[in-house]
This record gives structure tokens, sequence and C-alpha cells, in this order.
């Protein structure tokens, strides 16, 4: 049983992460390599050339920017391994990692999520970001994972059969960041691929400040708004927004949103961000896209 690892990166060195990654495959005697493929970065790739790794290693720069899901449908098209891991690039992997628990767990479905961790120090000026993480880690483990397993897919840390990814592959229509996973468990339950979650976890060292994290939100926001047709009920803030459309409720919604749009932000980019504030600031910054 082969093992391809595949870490897609932007403007960010992953270097500890790939050789922590080559370290492991040979600790646990995996048939495995590595590949690591740069989306036209426009900061430095200079740690790339200085990685040193004892498996086989693969190193691919895009000519272009392609976006998280065609980067990752080359990556695979790169690959040669019977089973493909998905790692993205700003984790780390966890003191109980293992990828030969991913290939004993292989006999049990086409498809597995390890889980995710935040890390115990908050970067500084993450406060929304990381208190967002530290609140949803209850929804995160194993357990409450399998009760929602399509709904509950994270790319950041995917294990699947070659041949169900190929069948499916990541929706290269999405050009900008969010919801490419939601999507692809969509297509997942539609195929009936069996999917499984386990304790697996990456550590996700990549939380951004509080500016950045709410702009890449409502970039996220609007990829939703894009694909809202085909998401299968794989969205709750498109549920609310949907069944406040149908009680006629979203042109007051709209109206409050506008109404406290500046409040809500002054709040979100301080150093003390409420996060049902923040709830209401998603819905509202959605229902309120055309």
């Amino acid at each position: 049983m082969t093992l391809s690892a595949l870490i897609p990166t932007y403007n960010y060195c992953a270097r500890e992460l790939v050789e922590a990654i080559d370290a492991l495959i040979s600790r646990e005697g995996i048939d495995a390599e590595i590949i690591v493929a740069d989306d036209a970065s426009t900061a430095s790739t200079a740690w790339m050339d200085e990685l040193r790794c004892a498996n086989k290693l693969t190193l691919w720069h895009a000519p272009r920017n392609l976006g998280r899901p065609a980067i990752r449908n080359r990556l695979a098209e790169m690959s040669g391994g019977e089973w493909l891991w998905f790692a993205d690039c700003d984790t780390a992997l966890a003191p109980s990692f293992s990828l030969r628990r991913y290939l004993e767990a292989s006999a049990t479905a086409d498809v597995i999520c390890g889980g995710l961790t935040t890390p115990e120090h908050q970067p500084e000026g993450a406060e929304l970001r990381f208190r967002y993480e530290r609140a949803d880690s209850s929804r995160r483990t194993a357990e409450v994972r399998s009760r929602e397993p399509y709904r509950q897919l994270s790319t950041c840390n995917l294990f699947i059969n070659r041949d169900v990814f190929n069948g499916i592959r990541f929706c290269e229509d999405i050009k900008h960041y969010g919801y490419e996973d939601a999507l692809f468990g969509v297509e997942l339950e539609k195929r009936n691929a069996s999917i499984g979650h386990i304790h697996n976890p990456v550590v996700h060292l990549g939380l951004e400040t509080n500016d950045v994290f709410l702009a890449k939100t409502e970039v996220a926001l609007q990829t939703l708004r894009s694909l809202e047709g085909n998401m299968n009920g794989s969205s709750r803030i498109h549920e609310l927004a949907r069944c406040l459309r149908s009680w006629h409720l979203a042109p007051i919604a709209r109206l409050g949103f506008r109404l406290t749009k500046k409040a809500l932000r002054a709040n979100l980019l301080s150093q003390r961000p409420n996060l049902k504030l923040f709830a209401l600031y998603k819905l509202g910054y959605y229902i309120s896209l055309n």
C-alpha cells in the first residue's frame, strides 16, 4: 500500500512540516512520497530548495496562481500513491499524529478525516481567529464529526483513496477562498462514498490577524453565495438565510446589518471580539450579498 503526502503552499514556509512528515515516514516504515506544490507565491520560496528529505520528494512551482482547488488537483495528478493525504502548509503534526493510523483505518472507509487542533498560545493580533477556533474545538472531536460525516470534512488533514478522489476532484470553478471542502463533502455524499472520522489531528498554526481573518471570512461568504444551489444543506448560514427569506424577514435583516455593520466591525477588530457578534456579522453580510 503506497501513500502520497500532498502539500500545497502559498506565501508560507512549510519547511518544518515537510521535514517532520519525512521523518515520520521513515520512522513508521511507510512506502510514501512527498509532493510540495507552490501556487505561484509572491514571497520567497528559497526554503523549498533547502529541503533535505530521506524519502522521495517532488517540488513543483505553478506557472501562475491556480487557486486552492486547482493546486490540490494538480498535486493529485502528480502523485502515484494508492492513497492521498492532503495537509495544509500552515499546520504542524500533533505529537500523537500517525500516518500508519490512517493506513490501518483505510480498511474501513474510502475517506478518513483526522481533525484539527488549535495551538496553546494565541498569536499576536489574532484574537478573533483564536477565539473562534477554540470555541469550535468541542465540535471537532471524532465523535461529534462522525454525527455529520460529510458536513465535517476538512481538506487541511484529509486521507482519501486515489480512485475515489479522481472520481470527484475539487471544483475548479471555485476561484476564491472558501467552501471547496464543503462542496467536496456534498459530492462524496452523492456518490455514497464511505467516510470515517478518527482522532489523528494536525495543529493549525496559520491563525490570521483580526483584519485578515475578517476579510477572508467575507470572501468565503461570497464564495458560498455563488455555490448556493450546490450546497445541499451543508451550510448553516445558507440554511438560516433561506429561512429568513421564506419568512420575508430578509429586508429587515439587511437593514439591521447596514445600521450595525460599523459597530460590529469595531468589536470584531478589537482585542476582545465577541463570537456571537461574529455570527451576526456573518449572517448579515451573507444575506446582504446580491
